[in-house]
């Protein structure tokens, strides 16, 4: 397990990057493989931010905590983390998840007569029901997945609605 530890408006301690690794090591332990996990440590407005992602076997993990403590902070986003295993961890060993979905890049602010792709993402889709794809945009906590569905033989995206139910996008060409 590689552990990247990022800082963005402060300075990441020696301290706090052995103590995230040392709580990793527990969690991670339930895995046969676990990818590089990332860990990014803000500062805004006095809130210590920690936001932890890793790919552990064929499925992404991901949380996101705020405090006024940065420990506080990883302690929160990796009991999050320990939910969220506990939660899958039967419906996951039922199937075979290798969609690894990237976040969602943040935009930029572009003049209205300019558009303009600043950046370009890629992930390779396995096939998988649209149920499995809801599951996995769960963990990843984010409000829409793009999965290929062989039923179907086409690639579509399950979302979450404003109500907390589902919808689902089944593009046709014309």
């Amino acid at each position: 397990m590689n552990v990247i530890v990022k800082g963005k408006n402060t300075v990441v301690s020696p301290a706090l990057s052995e103590y995230l690794e040392k709580k990793l090591v527990k969690l991670t332990k339930q895995f046969k493989s676990v990818g590089d996990v990332t860990c990014l440590f803000k500062v805004e407005r006095n809130n210590h931010i920690v936001e932890i992602s890793f790919p552990a076997g064929s499925i992404m993990l991901r949380a996101e905590e705020s405090t006024k403590d940065m420990y506080a902070s990883i302690d929160l986003a990796l009991e999050k983390i320990e939910r969220q295993i506990h939660k899958y961890k039967t419906r996951l060993a039922k199937r075979k998840y290798s969609n690894f979905a990237e976040p969602v890049p943040e935009v930029e602010e572009v003049p209205e007569d300019e558009l303009v792709i600043i950046k370009n993402k890629r992930f390779q889709l396995e096939p998988m029901t649209a149920e499995e794809a809801i599951l996995q945009m769960n963990l990843i906590n984010h409000d829409f997945f793009v999965y290929f569905d062989p039923d179907m033989n086409n690639v579509n995206v399950v979302y979450k609605r404003k109500d907390g139910k589902y919808g689902l996008i089944v593009p046709e060409l014309k």
